[in-house]
This record gives C-alpha cells, structure tokens and sequence, in this order.
C-alpha cells in the first residue's frame, strides 16, 4: 500500500471492501479499528503449514466445498492470533468453539454472506488497500444498487432503513416533509438519549439552512451535509428526499461524529434516492386509493350505494360504515387562498394525529374538502364539532393569513342519511362564509340566523340595526370607543362579566363604566331581556349585512 493512502482498519474493509451483508460475529468495537496492511486467502482444505502470514493481514478463509478438512475454523482463529492478523473472515458459519477462541484471543472474526465468491473478495480488499478513493466510488454503486434492489423487489421503507442501519451501524430516520419520524432504527447505545434527539430533529430552524426549503432543496450542490447534535460527541449526515425537484422528507444517519465517514455519507446519498422512489411508490398507491375513494363517496351521496355495498366499500378502506357519522364540510374564503390540495392534506395529517375515525376527500368540482366524521352515539355532534375546532385553530396557524369556513351536519345514523348531513353542513359552510368567521358551524345551531337570511326586505332590516345600534355606532366613530366591540363580547360571554372582561382585556371596573356609558348613550336597560334580545339581534344582522 503506498504511503500516500491513509491507513486502511478492519471497519474499513468491513464497510469498503467486504460484500454488503457481511456480520461481525466476534469481537465488535475496538478490534474493529486494527489497521489491516494486506490479506491472504486460506483453503481449510490445504492448511496452514506451508503459509506465512505477515502482521495485521486480513485473513480470508475460504468456503469448504469438498469436505476434506485439514483445520477447524477454530485452529485458523487461533493460528491468526497467534500471528498478529488483523481480523479473520469467514466463508462458513462459525463454530461455537471458533467465536470463543475469537472472543478468549481478541481478535474480530466476520462472516461473508452466502455465495461470496472467495478470489472477488480478495479483489476488493487490495483495490481499496492500494486505491482507497477508487474503491469508495465502487462502494457507492454497490450500495445503490443493494437499496434500488430493496425497492424494486416491493420489500418496503422498513427494510430500506434496516439496510442502512446495518451498512453503516449508525442509527438512521426518515422523516416526512413536516418533519414527522415515519420511520427509525436506533442503535442501543443511543437509546438513553434518544428523546432528545429525536426533539431536536423535529423542530424546523434545526435544519441545516440549505435544506429548509424544500422547493430549492435539489438547486443544492452538496447533497448530504453534516450537522452536529446538541447531545455531546453526537452528529447526523442528513440528505433531503427529493421527488420531482421538491423536497419530500428527510434522511438522517446519526452517530459519533468522529465515527461519520465516506460509506456513512454514500448511504446517505443513495439511502436518499431509494427513499424517493419508496415515497413516489406510495404516492401514486395514495393517490389511486382517493380516487377510488372519493368516486365511491360521490355515489353514496347521490343516493347511488346501499347499505350492504357501503359496508363492503368501507372495510376496502379499513373504515367501519355502520357507525354513526357527521359531515364537516371545510372551503378556502377569499380568492388569494392556498391550494385545496392543501387543505386536504392539513386536515389528512390532523385526522391521524387526533387517531380521528374519519373518512377525507377532495372535492375539486365544489371547490371543498369533505369529512364523514364516525363518532360515538351518545354525543355524535359535540365529538365532531370538537374535531372542527382542531382543524379551525391548526388552519389559522399554518395559514395566518387566510381563512377558512368551516360547516358541520346533523349526525347521520346510517349511510343512506349521509346525503342530509351533507346538505346541513353545506348550508352551515355557505353561513360561516358569509359571516367571514373561522369558527366552525352547526346547523343546529343557526336557526336565528336562518330566519334572518330568509327575510327578503333589506331596508327594513337596516332601519332595525339603525334604531337599535345607531346610537352607539355613532358614538364609536367620534368618540374611537369600542361600545359595539364590548356588547359583541358581552353575548359571546352570555352575559358573564368576568369573561368579557377577559376577553377584551379589560379590568372588570372599565367594563363596568362601559356597560353603564351602553344604557346611558343608547337609553336602554340592558337588564330587559327583551332589550337584550334586540340588541343581539340587531348585532347579528349587522354582521350579515355588512358582508352582504
């Protein structure tokens, strides 16, 4: 080996040189940093008598074909120790005997997968011995193709990462483009930490800042970069998962930071790779389930599906149909809103986190996002309208600056009412659009609202807010007072004046002064509950009115 190549150790060769699936069978950890200056290959069949082995050789053993044996795999353990060999490497399974001569002399022992051709081994390991960059690269393709293979054969992301996890014995993780762990392998060593680790890996700003956007990620030059970990000693290698130019996910190999090498960066890259194709795969399945999903649900809610025939659908989709279901019928308001695609996925990911019972689609023709929502029966509507209020508060988080209208049905005790449900929470969406209010809506409870929307005369309905309000619109605009602003409050309080207080940060004694200076400007008794009825009327239809 030329002197201008750096030292080669067992690890190496494990990692470089040996076939990928190669287990070490005896004496892990620091053995494995022995440096390796050769190697030689050993026939059982022909012995060791007439052999010379240098110090630190790598020692391969052949597979024993014909039978006849010269030396157990325990008299080469042994004969290699006793030479200062480097590591031995096995074609056959080891004996008991032979891992407890390894384990007594110290010496890591391997063993090759099946059908390891013996001379090609040998190849590979005085390639990267004399041509240590030459046989990374090499490396690399192999690694491709080990993880191409486990993708085209169907095995799944699973088995991708256990591939990885042993190609590296690092920790690997795949997260998804929010940062959710889908998938990991943890190595023991890691397990005491490991929460804080996985804290670190979800917060975005952790992100090395070249890979935060996921629509710049493949503009990259460098496709894994390495990060330190706030647990001491710690670092990943982390690539992004790109299909169709766009960042998908994540993939993180996690270890020392002085153990992070070229084969741990080249699994990296590639694992990245296979990982895409293991999402595009998923995708595309994903996709064709929602279309054959919604084109079944737009049956059953044209009345075009019996009983028996959605329960059957309904197992296809893991989903019970006999239970009851509520619609929520969700819409973008305004015109510069993000995509349906969007809020489809908002609600998808929500749904699972809240281990929610729920059937989702898209609905592109009605501009809408529809949610059967299976709910137990003793309290069908309160369980959904709080599965609403989940997506209402997470909607204007992601999407401060948009607004959605979200409406919700009657519950529906069988699939053939589900059309009814529907209708409801259309009406509902409709209203809570009209309103410009995230808050989600129940048909139930809009009757007064209803009624007001049915009345066709406009110009009596002004008048109404005109007599009831004037007062104190007026006195709003001259005076800057929020007097319109504190009555809101006090109905959305029911009248209770601590929390209208706190709702408007008030102390109560200001809110007190404010309800007095209400009866003296509007000269009314806000103690008359018909008064009161009048003024939250008069409010209602001026929200209505002032969209309208």
């Amino acid at each position: 080996m030329s002197e201008s190549n750096p030292r080669v150790t067992v690890e190496d060769v494990r990692k470089l040189a040996l076939p990928l699936g190669t287990r070490v069978v005896a004496g892990e950890g620091l053995l494995l940093n022995r440096i390796v200056a050769w190697t030689t290959v050993i026939y059982p069949e022909d012995g060791v008598s007439n052999k010379t082995l240098q110090k630190d050789e790598l020692v391969l053993v052949a597979p024993n074909e014909n039978g006849t044996r010269h030396m157990l795999d325990a008299d080469v353990v042994r004969w290699a120790s006793e030479n200062k060999a480097s590591a031995v490497v096995l074609s056959d399974n080891p004996s008991p005997t032979a891992i407890a001569e390894a384990n007594a002399y110290s010496i890591p022992v391997m063993m090759l997968p099946s059908g390891s051709r013996i001379r090609m081994v040998e190849k590979a390991v005085v390639s990267l011995l004399v041509d240590q960059k030459g046989q990374i690269e090499r490396r690399g393709t192999q690694i491709y193709r080990q993880l191409t293979q486990i993708s085209s054969r169907n095995e799944g992301m699973p088995e991708l990462i256990n591939a990885m996890a042993r190609l590296t014995n690092k920790s690997v993780v795949v997260q998804d483009k929010r940062l959710q762990i889908l998938y990991s392998s943890v190595q023991p060593q890691f397990v005491a930490f490991w929460e804080d680790v996985e804290n670190f890996l979800r917060k975005v700003d952790n992100l090395p800042v070249e890979i935060q956007d996921r629509h710049r990620v493949s503009e990259v030059e460098n496709p894994v970069l390495m990060q330190a970990l706030p647990t001491p000693g710690l670092a990943r290698l982390v690539s992004p998962i790109i299909t169709k130019d766009i960042g998908r996910g994540y993939l993180s190999i996690i270890g020392r930071d002085t153990d992070l090498d070229d084969v741990d960066t080249a699994v990296a890259e590639h694992g990245a790779a296979a990982c895409a194709l293991e999402m595009a795969k998923a995708k595309a399945i994903s996709d064709t389930e929602k279309r054959l999903r919604g084109t079944f649900l737009d049956r059953l809610l044209i009345g075009d599906v019996s009983q028996q025939e959605a329960i059957r659908q309904g197992e296809r989709f893991e989903h019970d149909m006999t239970q009851t279901h509520v619609a929520i019928v969700l819409a973008w308001q305004g015109d510069k809103a993000p995509s349906l695609r969007r809020l489809e996925t908002t609600i998808n990911t929500l749904v699972a986190q809240q281990h929610a019972a729920a059937l989702v689609w898209q609905r592109e023709r009605e501009n809408e996002v529809l949610v059967f929502h299976a709910v137990e029966e003793k309290d069908p509507v309160n369980s959904t309208m709080r599965l609403a209020e989940v997506f209402s508060k997470e909607i204007q988080r992601q999407f401060s600056s948009s607004r959605v209208a979200i409406g919700v049905g009657q519950a529906a005790r069988d699939v053939t009412v589900w059309r009814s449900s529907y209708r409801d929470a259309v009406q509902a969406r409709d209203l809570a659009a009209r309103l410009q209010t995230d808050a989600p809506l129940y048909i139930g409870d809009l009757g007064v609202y209803q009624l007001i929307l049915s009345l066709s005369d406009r110009d009596k309905l002004l008048a109404f807010c005109e007599q009831t309000l004037g007062t104190l619109v007026k006195y709003d605009l001259s005076q800057h007072a929020d007097l319109i602003k504190t009555l809101e409050a006090f109905f959305a309080c029911h009248g209770n004046l601590s929390q209208t207080a706190e709702m408007l940060i008030v102390h109560r004694n200001t809110l007190l002064y404010r309800m007095n200076r209400i009866n003296e400007i509007a000269q009314i008794d806000l103690n008359r509950p018909e008064i009161r009825l009048a003024l939250h009327l008069a409010l209602t239809i001026r929200r209505l009115l002032s969209i309208n």
